[in-house]
């Protein structure tokens, strides 16, 4: 009698092929897709900046003023669009926008004929990307492309679900410089026709996340001001540096 109510509570083997199979739905497919093309694209940039730079005979210096400034803005970013969209029912439109700007960004690098033009096109870009980090599907997008992944499967699969999107934006990276590498010798060193070509995969990314990604409308959450995010942070912050600490101690 125990052993025919511990097999009724088992999921038959048809639930179970179900479960796997409907585990790759749109959203899933689309986040993860999305991170392969986005990737793809600014990874290309990324590889020929530094020989790009070069050419326009500026300091080496300017390589890490560049990047400086992008990683600070695309963290400000984060922090300032996270806060914005708690207000907002929907915020597939802003991921949509965060993608569209870091793919215009990125090709925008071709028409620099500075290295402050290019100090502009790589700050456009980083916020854009960290617009879409904040709150949608790495790089307003991770809390939200979290979320939206963990929505739109069953808990059974949430791992194949995140693996899915974590193998899809690695190979993006993978990807990206090698295209670049490939790429090279065939348009020879006219860097603006490379920078116009990661046009292509940056509007894909743009139209995956448009297309295939499915949005539930939810309700915005409280208002909660700087200074008791800044209390949250300082009670849980032990934790958050022993965290830390544990990863990078050499």
């Amino acid at each position: 009698m125990q052993t025919d109510d511990a097999n009724s509570k088992r999921p038959s083997a048809g639930a179970a092929r179900a479960g796997r199979q409907h585990w790759l739905n749109g959203t899933v497919l689309g986040i993860g897709l999305a991170s392969l093309f986005s990737d793809w694209s600014h990874e290309i940039a990324t590889t020929v900046m530094p020989a790009f730079l070069a050419t326009m005979g500026v300091a080496a210096a300017w390589l890490g003023i560049i990047e400086g400034v992008s990683d600070g803005l695309s963290s400000f970013a984060k922090m300032a669009s996270g806060c914005y969209t708690d207000k907002l029912p929907r915020r597939k439109p802003i991921a949509v926008g965060g993608y569209l700007v870091t793919a215009l960004g990125t090709a925008a690098f071709g028409l620099a004929t500075s290295a402050w033009h290019v100090l502009l096109a790589r700050a456009a870009a980083w916020f854009g990307r960290g617009v879409r980090a904040a709150r949608f599907g790495r790089r307003f997008r991770t809390p939200v492309r979290k979320t939206s992944l963990a929505g739109s499967v069953t808990p059974e699969t949430y791992g194949r679900a995140f693996g899915f999107e974590r193998m899809m934006d690695t190979l993006g990276a993978i990807v990206g410089p090698a295209t670049a590498f490939v790429l090279l010798p065939w348009v020879g060193h006219p860097y603006p026709t490379l920078f116009a070509l990661t046009l292509i995969p940056g509007l894909l990314a743009v139209a995956v996340i448009t297309l295939l990604v499915r949005e539930r409308e939810r309700k915005p959450v409280p208002h909660i001001s700087f200074g008791e995010r800044r209390r949250a942070l300082r009670k849980h912050g032990k934790l958050l540096k022993k965290g830390h600490a544990t990863f990078y101690h050499r």
